[in-house]
Order: structure tokens, then sequence, then C-alpha cells
């Protein structure tokens, strides 16, 4: 097949990229070129260096070539996805859109999340925005057959990054720092709520099985693991995988958000800090024989050993750990003045 991703070297869409490309497919990647030296080798991967915003450019980069399928894992706001529609209605059999799940309803009405649970997320203009895409894009759908499949991914990590809950604005190593350090560790709530980590090699396999699928058109697919943990579960794992003793500090998911600057309304109250249990049956419709074969502790394994191995990869924030400190000692003097 000949396949486009505008993207195509970022968490979820690089060990799609890899696959597609191993299996002898032609991989068009249309970005700036600054992250494609990963996937160059491979003589069927195209490169299109030209920047997505730039419409004009791309159309005239792009003429005379038609694709099975087209994805864009860099849209945000239905503006993007109306460009996408000018530049490719008549140029691909498929267009896939990469939502996400955090556009599920908040506070859900109920844990067991399907495709068929509501799409409300007043908490996060991300998630908001996001279903503002999908409105756009099943209205173009059903008023003009422009074929669409939209996938929702939820927490999906790679070897490059730990994934956590909370964590400060240069990403998570500083908090495996802390683990380390048997430092205590921020954990939102009392850690008891129910999350799924999907690692991208699952989440590649199940996406392939829906490029090129005549029966994903029209439809939106949720791709996740069906593995499910709680946080103090997810925290212990990252511990035990270091050989260290955890020291979980549990503050409220509101209480962080009103005494930070890191945005945790939307990603802890619009998103982490509710339970999650995904229902993959249409996935498992759509893509037969699929499973997810990547437990937790087998992929956050594979990724704390590969950061440790890699110094770049390592970037601390000082400024957050700072704000641990004080959040913890800050909660540490109230509670001995309220026992008095």
């Amino acid at each position: 097949m000949n396949i486009l991703f505008i993207g195509g070297t970022g968490t979820i869409s690089m060990a799609i990229s890899r696959r597609l490309l191993e299996q002898g497919h032609n991989l068009y990647l249309l970005n700036r070129g600054s992250s494609n030296k990963r996937l160059s080798a491979y003589q069927n991967c195209i490169e299109i260096i030209a920047d997505i915003h730039d419409e004009a450019d791309v159309k005239e980069k792009l003429d005379g070539i038609n694709f099975d399928a087209v994805c864009d894992f860099i849209a945000f706001v239905p503006e993007h996805l109306e460009r996408d529609v000018r530049l490719f209605a008549k140029k691909t059999k498929q267009f896939i859109f990469i939502s996400s799940a955090s556009a599920y309803q908040k506070p859900l009405s109920d844990y067991r999340v399907s495709e068929a649970t509501p799409l409300a997320n007043p908490y996060w203009e991300y998630s908001r925005n996001k279903i503002a895409c999908e409105d756009y894009l099943m209205q173009v759908y059903r008023e003009t057959g422009f074929p669409v499949t939209i996938v929702r991914p939820s927490h999906t990590y790679d070897k490059r990054s730990v994934p956590l809950g909370v964590h400060g604005k240069n990403g998570s190593f500083q908090v495996v720092k802390r683990i380390m350090e048997e430092k205590p560790v921020i954990i939102h709530g009392d850690g008891t709520s129910l999350w799924t980590m999907t690692h991208q090699s699952d989440f590649a396999e199940a996406f392939i099985g829906l490029v090129g699928n005549i029966h994903a058109i029209g439809e939106a697919v949720q791709i996740t693991s069906d593995e499910s943990l709680s946080w103090n579960q997810i925290y212990q794992t990252i511990a035990d995988t270091l050989g260290v003793t955890l020291k979980p500090y549990h503050v409220s998911s509101d209480f962080l958000d009103r005494c930070s600057e890191y945005n945790f309304r939307g990603s802890l109250t619009g998103d982490k800090a509710n339970s999650v249990v995904f229902d993959n049956t249409k996935l498992k419709r759509l893509v037969p024989g699929f499973v997810a074969k990547k437990r937790f502790d087998q992929g956050i394994r594979e990724t704390i050993f590969y950061v440790l191995s890699h110094p770049l990869l390592q970037k601390e924030d000082p400024d957050f750990d700072a704000w641990c400190d004080k959040v913890i000692s800050t909660l540490d003097v109230a509670a001995e003045k309220i026992k008095g």
C-alpha cells in the first residue's frame, strides 16, 4: 500500500512506521524532517519535507500521488482537519485521525469505557478540541463520504519515557530520580483509581490492522491494552524494577491543580484521576486475533533500562523537584497543626 503519515515519528507513530516499512509498504512521511533519521535507512521510506500548515506547498509536493491511507498524527483543532479534507478528499481511500480517549465523558457515569461512551470533557481544552475534530470529520463523512476512521489512544508509552501521573514540564525523569533516591513521591488521589497503560508495540499492531480496513471506514475505535492497574501498582512496579522502596505521598488531584502551574486540571481531573477500564470488543472485531501482549511490568522494565542507559533522556527538573518538596512539607505542617 501507499501510506502517508503526517508526522510519523512520535511516541505513538514511530513503532507503526517501522512495522509498516518492515512489511514492505511504501510509507511517505510528511514532516519537517528533523526526526526522520531513525527511519531513513528503509528504501521504501519516502520523505516529503514540508510544513503541513503551508497548504499550498504541501499540495504542490503531493501532486500526482494518491494513497491507500493517510494518517494525521498532529491534528489538534478542526481547522487542521478542514485543511486535510481539502488536501486529501480525492487523494486517499482512507483518512485516519488520531483523537484521544481523554475525550470521553468526565466524570464518567460508568468506569467501563467503550466507543459508545459519550464525549464530553469540561476540564481539558485539548480534549474538547479533539471532540470538535471528531464532530467535524463525522459530519463530512455523512455529507460527502470522506473515508474517515477515528482512533482513540489512551496512555501509550515507549522506551524513551517512563509513563507517570504527576510530573513537571521536563517529563517524568525527575520523578524517577525521586523514586531512586527513595524520596517521597506524589501520587494523585489515594492511588486506587484504575488506569490503563499501552505499550507502543501493541498499539502499532492494532493500528496496522485498521489501515486499509474497509470495515473501519466511518468508525471510531479505541486502542488500549486490556490490563487495568491502580496508580499505586504503577508506581510500585516502577520502584520494584529500580530495586528501591517506594515512598508514596498521596495528594488530592484538586489540591494539586489549585497549587500548581502544571495544568493538572486537564491531565488529572480531566483524565488520569478517573478510573477507566476499556472495553476493546469493537477493536477485536475489526482486527480479529488482536491481543495486547506486553504487560506493564515487562514494558516498563525495558523503558527504565533504556532511559537509564541514555543520559540525554535523563532531563532533570529542579523546579518541579522543589515544588514536590514544598507541597509535601506544607501538607505535613498542616496535618501537625490540625492534630494540635
